[in-house]
């Protein structure tokens, strides 16, 4: 049967879709959707009720066509069979049946499969009487303390534990009328919102106290295994996709026994995936001035950045990179086989040496270490050899439209006038294409697929088209290339890959996946497509990023507010909080979920917690003149790299000078004290951070009688004085010399809104403050030969990372995170 998008078509659909029972919203609600429509469509067919049926069994039909584990399409005439002849005939037995589906294999046995169901189970409307009125018996005092607030849901599933497959409105009828029967009419009293008790905050605890009495902690998001949902390749025998042909059809994507045991035989059962970028960008990480960036688009095969200089022509690589990197390089690690890196060279306008060598580079950043290093062009003459074969069975031809043509024709769902041309004579041409008889343009491959498809990715793809351009692996040999769609699929069967994971975007194109694979009988890998990442207060789309670079709203593509993968290294992330983040998020395929940003800023805080050592940095510095201290003596004191140090560590410590004149945040001092302020004020004491305490004596004020030019304290050599406030602080490492210059650089949220996609003017949002630039920050001597990539906690300011930006003579820091964790305190 034929699903088209026009007026009759969906009337004709409406119309069967109301034969079989279903309301009206809930069918012009499928109707709309065409995967449903495809999915009940296909159901019904197999079902046989072209001419209705009781709306009962429609309801179940509905449920089988939105529910049904693709796992097993092949056992679904089975149930469909039951259901027609109200054998299975409520939702209990329904999702009993799709549980035993799921987890059966090729084979089953009936009577197994009848007694996991219940089929040929009656219970009576006697028994369902005698356990509804057992069960109230047993709660009755409950019932009468909570009345009509009585968790029903928890009745009716005491009377399913004896019951499973009982008539769920039998026993609804009776739960309704014993509580009638028992409570009577509904009061006032009964229909009032009970006021939900405000939760009372803990005691405060003793944090040593604490420590030794916590509860043990449940495992953490990383500790849980995301790799679960993939099969084993041993289980790639059964059907998990249907693709719908216009003409009624349905292709059941499987691998018969011999093509899997071929494939086990040649990976010895191993898990074999691949990482598939494509070779026509490089990341450099040069001055900040200078765009760094990795070429790789996992979405789209040409896709190109055109509002770049020529120079710099090169594409991104976005967070959604590293979630492909954990998903292909982790479910090989996890399951003991091997992940390719596996270039999709198919285009060789665009493809450089250089290109190559940084994407391993940065693949071993990330941690990842492949199995095998491939190229899409090392097959170029089996794939080839392929392209001839499905010639001569008849599904492709050598179409002359040009690239408007097959545009137009495409939109309109119209066969090429070449579409139908003798065999014969597309294996001719196809033959001059490759011996470089045919003008560049004038000729290309198409796949006979399925123009009247509701998939627009089967509408007669193109396998190869001309190009006079050498290849930068492949040399000259060729002048015809496979395209995207055609290399990939074959590629990834040609290497036995078991599992073929991509984002949701690609899920469209699983059809012409399957449709190549089969139409060659090639062994079919596993495709699986899991959700990309959305982080708030950002924006991925590669438009809107290309537009923030271009037009200079950021500092090029290694901005550390955006989230490439060269701006968050260079901000200070490490790669094991990107993959601990990603593993967090799991694999889903949920598309509409915005992950909070803080929740990546949690997993990178908790990495640079274990690994930052501490130093102190003073970043708007205020003048202290300690006049008990004598002048020009300096004092070398311990300060801890590590909380937990021990004091015979020595290298868990470094060295900070005290003199007569160190600097404190502006900040951290007031005119005016009061009991919630832990800073320094007038006639009040602090305790600076590994040294003493001082009290403020006086303070010199500017000619406005506001401004804070310098504050005169004293210092307590005994220590006797407990100040509660502890401050950071810097000192004049000798007489008259400033301590060390550094520039910091603070940046936050690039955009003020948690998803600025969705506005329209999206520019607008732009957060004002994401990056301030501090250029004369004071830190401690102990960071004078800190290199480019070492990270620090600035003690009460945030985790920091030295920046490429920085000289000899000047040191750059940007931020990587603050120490407040949002997140957390949320969870």
């Amino acid at each position: 049967m034929t699903v088209n998008n026009d007026n009759v078509d969906k009337d004709k659909l409406l119309e069967l879709f109301l034969r079989i029972g279903l309301d009206e919203r809930t069918a012009r609600n499928t109707v709309a959707n065409n995967k449903v429509t495809a999915n009940l469509s296909a159901v019904i067919h197999e079902a046989g009720v072209l001419d209705g049926c009781h709306r009962a069994v429609g309801n179940l039909l509905y449920s089988v066509a939105t529910k049904y584990p693709a796992n097993a399409l092949i056992h679904r005439p089975i149930l469909l069979d039951y259901i027609t002849s109200n054998k299975v005939k409520t939702p209990a037995q329904l999702e009993a049946a799709f549980s035993f589906f799921s987890a059966a294999g090729s084979e089953i046995k009936l009577n197994e499969f009848e007694s996991a169901c219940g089929v040929g189970v009656e219970v009576s409307v006697e028994e369902i009487e005698k356990t509804v009125n057992e069960v109230f018996e047993e709660r009755k005092n409950e019932i009468l303390e909570q009345r009509y607030r009585t968790n029903v849901g928890d009745l009716f599933g005491h009377v399913r534990k004896k019951h499973p497959w009982a008539d769920p409105k039998i026993v609804k009828q009776f739960i309704d009328s014993k509580l009638f029967e028992l409570l009577g009419e509904r009061t006032v009293a009964d229909n009032e919102k009970i006021a939900k008790k405000k939760k009372e905050k803990p005691a405060k605890v003793d944090d040593k106290l604490a420590a030794t009495v916590a509860p043990k902690q449940p495992p953490t998001e990383e500790d849980l295994n995301p790799y679960l949902i993939f099969p084993q390749p041993e289980d790639n025998y059964k059907v998990h996709t249907e693709v719908f042909f216009s003409n009624g059809t349905i292709l059941r994507c499987c691998n018969t026994r011999e093509l899997l045991e071929k494939h086990l035989k040649a990976t010895g059962g191993r898990v074999l995936t691949r990482f598939p970028p494509e070779p026509n960008g490089y990341l450099h990480i040069g001055h900040a001035k200078v765009v760094q960036l990795l070429l790789y688009d996992f979405s789209f095969s040409n896709f190109c950045l055109q509002s770049l200089t020529r120079y710099f022509l090169q594409c991104f690589i976005i967070l959604m990179i590293d979630q492909a990197m954990f998903v292909d390089f982790g479910l090989a690690k996890e399951r003991g086989g091997g992940c390719y890196l596996r270039y999709d060279d198919t285009n060789p306008e665009a493809e450089k040496k250089e290109y190559i060598d940084h994407i391993e580079e940065i693949v071993k950043w990330m941690g990842w270490e492949p199995f095998k290093i491939t190229y899409a062009s090392d097959y170029f003459q089996e794939l080839y050899e392929l392209a001839v074969e499905l010639i001569r069975r008849g599904h492709a031809y050598v179409d002359h439209q040009t690239p408007d043509e097959i545009k137009e024709y495409r939109e309109k769902k119209m066969n090429s006038p070449w579409r139908d041309r003798p065999i014969a004579e597309s294996l001719k041409l196809f033959d001059e294409m490759k011996k470089g008889l045919i003008e560049e343009g004038k000729a290309t491959l198409r796949m006979k697929q399925d123009m009247q498809s509701d998939n627009f990715n089967m509408y007669d793809l193109i396998a190869y088209r001309i190009k006079f351009t050498p290849h930068p692996h492949a040399g000259d040999k060729w002048c015809i290339y496979p395209s995207y769609d055609y290399a990939h699929c074959t590629v990834d069967s040609l290497e036995n890959i078991t599992h073929s994971l991509c984002t949701l975007e690609f899920e469209t194109r699983r059809a012409s996946y399957y449709w190549l694979l089969h139409a060659l009988d090639l062994y079919q890998p596993y495709v699986w497509e899991y959700s990309r990442l959305n982080v708030s207060n950002n924006v991925l789309s590669k438009r809107k990023l290309n537009r923030l670079v271009t037009e200079k709203w950021v500092d090029g593509w290694d901005d550390p507010r955006l989230l490439t993968l060269a701006g968050l290294r260079r901000k200070g992330v490490t790669s094991t909080a990107i993959n601990a983040f990603v593993r967090g998020m799991g694999i889903t395929r949920s598309d509409c979920s915005l992950i909070r940003f803080d929740r990546l800023e949690y997993h990178i805080r908790e990495e640079l917690n274990r690994t930052a050592a501490r130093a102190m940095v003073v970043l708007q510095p205020l003048k202290v003149v300690i006049t008990n201290f004598e002048n020009g003596s300096i004092l070398d004191l311990d300060a801890k790299k590590w909380p937990e140090a021990q004091e015979d560590e020595a290298s868990a410590f470094y060295k900070v000078p005290f003199s007569n004149i160190v600097y404190i945040e502006q900040s951290d001092f007031r005119l005016k004290d009061s009991k919630d302020y832990y800073g320094l004020a007038p006639g009040k004491s602090v305790l600076l951070r590994y040294a003493y305490p001082i009290k403020c004596t006086d303070v010199i004020l500017a000619d406005d009688k506001e401004t804070v030019l310098e504050i005169r304290a004293e210092y307590d050599a005994s220590k006797k004085s407990k100040p509660k406030g502890v401050l950071h602080w810097v000192a004049q490492p000798s007489p008259g010399v400033n301590p060390l210059n550094v520039e910091v650089r603070l940046f936050d949220k690039l955009f003020l809104s948690e998803n600025p996609a969705e506005l329209d003017d999206w520019l607008a949002d732009l957060n004002p403050h994401s990056k301030v630039v501090i250029p004369s920050a004071y830190a401690v001597p102990e960071l004078r030969n800190a290199v480019d990539g070492d990270t620090f906690q600035f003690e009460r300011l945030g985790y920091f990372t030295v920046d490429i930006d920085s000289t000899p003579e000047k040191l750059v820091f940007n931020r990587t995170v603050t120490l407040r964790d949002s997140y957390k305190s949320s969870k």
